[in-house]
């Protein structure tokens, strides 16, 4: 019996001091976060089918040759490159599966990127936890910032996270990083007229898509996009007393990108006009 009761006394002991320790470690400094996530991370540079250049963020995950970025960074684009930290310089050479609706797309990266993949975490986070994004806000390419999970909204029918991080043209697509240096989401939007107020694609929207299909070229997705039917916008309302009226063929890609970004957080009217029939469409672009 005495034998019995010393065991259960060092095993209460071992439970204490060892276990719960290794618990409350779970969570990382900021520096031991982005020393560990950083390999993942890559700048897309980008040059649209018109010969505009700019830049966007993406992060290796799923595989050691895909990279999870948000679809409206590669819509449009005539070609892709993906740039790392330590130098490294890969090109990108196509889509493997996008989802336009929620914003996300798999890349496929023209060779594999050994001990670069990023870990995902898989379920959804909770409100108030914090978190950093690393990525290439205004050019300025592998800052990290941090802040907290805002709130969980709905967004077109779907959950987004709401954050607090600082996020500026050049993170879409960038990782969000939870305190293990987990993924737990891709940049997406920001409003423009708030302070600190982003939304990011949980994890749970892009683990289901398909990374076993050949990717489609950038040629392949141009064509695609050309292929659809042409439609005019016009009557287009800045929330403003006067209308402002522009007419634009939807298949210009890159005129509508600019208009959109120009757009956000703003109250817009659209009539579409198209086989003589006439719709009207009020919104807040996002």
């Amino acid at each position: 019996m005495s034998v019995k009761l010393h065991w259960d006394f060092w095993l209460v002991l071992l439970v204490t001091f060892v276990v719960v320790p290794i618990g409350l470690q779970a969570a990382l400094t900021p520096e031991k976060i982005y020393q560990r996530v950083l390999p993942s991370v890559m700048t897309l540079e980008v040059e649209s089918q018109s010969g505009e250049k700019f830049v966007g963020s993406a992060v290796l995950a799923m595989a050691d040759d895909v990279a999870v970025t948000a679809w409206h960074v590669v819509a449009n684009a005539r070609t892709v490159w993906a740039v790392f930290a330590d130098g490294q310089r890969m090109k990108v050479i196509g889509c493997i599966h996008q989802d336009a609706l929620r914003d996300v797309a798999l890349l496929k990266l023209e060779r594999p990127r050994s001990h670069g993949q990023a870990t995902l975490c898989r379920e959804l986070q909770a409100v108030a936890a914090r978190i950093y994004v690393v990525g290439t806000p205004k050019g300025y390419a592998f800052s990290i910032s941090d802040g907290l999970i805002s709130q969980i909204q709905i967004v077109d029918g779907f959950r987004e996270y709401q954050l607090s991080c600082p996020i500026s043209p050049g993170n879409s697509g960038s990782p969000i990083f939870n305190q293990r240096g987990e993924v737990i989401g891709i940049a997406s939007w920001t409003k423009s007229d708030a302070q600190n107020m982003s939304f990011a694609i949980p994890t749970q929207d892009f683990i289901r898509l398909n990374i076993s299909g050949d990717p489609r070229t950038w040629e392949q997705l141009a064509a695609t996009n050309s292929s659809a039917p042409p439609i005019k916008l016009i009557n287009i309302r800045h929330g403003q007393d006067n209308a402002h009226e522009e007419t634009a063929d939807a298949r210009s890609f890159t005129a509508f990108q600019k208009w959109y970004y120009d757009s956000i957080g703003k109250s817009v009217t659209v009539v579409v006009q198209e086989e003589g029939r006439t719709n009207i469409f009020a919104f807040t672009v996002k």
